[in-house]
């Protein structure tokens, strides 16, 4: 059975479970079964233990130069430590911090300041690397183009995991297109998040003839990603993504409240969204509805991942390129053509499938 040969950019908390869950399924698949939560245990002929991580980029002082089983456990991340990942022997390259890091993280991330810069694309082709995942922090835009370049420089396919528009960019498509790679984007939706939740409710609405009248999301988390967003120029691209994501289902003009994340460090890579939602039913009588939702940030994002990077190998191997327009709406927050998560559904295990 074939290596999927994968490199990460950004290794803080979702590469941290997204690394914990492939090295332990490696070792333990067979005694797991099939509640460990993964959403296609099988893809194709691939499993979540054909994925072999081969590059990784960083730019913090504690992670550069250390193995990646060592880095996914670096401060600031703090997602669950399930598994010992044994050792990698893969460096963490030191890439460029262009704009990838906020004001707020720079309190907490000190730079490797005298290593220097790798050539990214060289490094990938070096390690033989066949996809690149942006995990990048939110608002990172000249930083994603920089890495979106390097993986056509590497003939890898990329997986754009943050707000920023790659696979929503006409441009990024057509180059991806014309190098006969797959790319796929744009913001990861969670296995199970604020955003998924929130439209099933918006669906379930519309589905019973109540107008929506107004709809409100307010999200609190304590890792990284929440000290990053808490800085409000970097969570402008969030609100776009999120609030498209919920606007592009209901059929009427509505107010959409998004307020900007609150970080509370005692929190952790726990994460608690609130969603509201006021309506008319029938006699315009009054609807309203107000939910809590508790989760686990990092493992929530990893799970969706486990199966892109599986999806992806499938489009190299049968020579799609391109953003595939099949898989991004059940996958990401803002996908370059939406639709509704049922079509979407149907559409990923149609391309399984084929």
């Amino acid at each position: 059975m074939g290596l999927i040969k994968v490199g990460i950019i950004g290794i803080g908390n979702c590469a941290s479970s997204l690394v914990q869950c492939v090295e332990f399924l490696k070792k333990n698949f067979k005694s797991v079964k099939n509640n460990f939560g993964i959403l296609h245990p099988l893809i194709g002929k691939y499993k979540i233990e054909n994925i072999e991580f081969v590059a990784a980029f960083d730019v913090a002082a504690n992670k550069v130069g250390r193995d990646l089983s060592e880095g996914i456990f670096a401060f600031p991340n703090c997602a669950s430590k399930f598994y010992d990942v044994p050792n990698l022997g893969i460096d963490i390259y030191k890439g460029p911090i262009l704009d990838g890091l906020s004001a707020n993280l720079r309190k907490e991330i000190k730079v490797a300041p005298s290593v220097r810069n790798v050539d990214v694309a060289s490094k990938l082709i070096e390690n033989d690397a066949e996809l690149l995942i942006n995990f990048l922090p939110t608002g990172s835009i000249k930083a994603s183009n920089y890495y979106a370049h390097q993986a056509l420089e590497a003939n890898c396919g990329f997986i754009n995991a943050i707000p920023e528009l790659i696979a929503s960019n006409p441009d990024w498509s057509k180059k991806f297109l014309d190098e006969n790679l797959p790319l796929v984007g744009d913001d990861v939706k969670s296995q199970i998040g604020g955003t998924i939740i929130h439209r099933a409710l918006i669906d379930l609405f519309n589905q019973r003839g109540v107008k929506i009248i107004e709809t409100s999301q307010s999200n609190f988390g304590g890792n990284a990603d929440y000290l990053n967003l808490s800085d409000k120029s970097r969570f402008k691209s969030k609100l776009h993504t999120k609030e498209t994501a919920i606007r592009s289902l209901i059929p009427n003009e509505v107010f959409i409240d998004m307020p900007l994340p609150i970080y509370q460090q005692e929190l952790g890579d726990s994460r608690i969204c609130k969603i509201f939602i006021d309506g008319r039913y029938f006699g315009n009588t009054p609807i309203s509805l107000d939910l809590n939702i508790k989760i686990e940030d990092s493992p929530d994002a990893s799970g969706v991942i486990v199966d892109l990077i599986r999806i992806m190998k499938l489009a190299l191997e049968r020579g799609e390129s391109g953003v595939l327009h099949e898989i991004c709406p059940f996958y990401f927050k803002h996908p370059p053509i939406p639709c509704d998560d049922k079509t979407a559904y149907q559409k990923v295990k149609n391309f399984i499938e084929e």
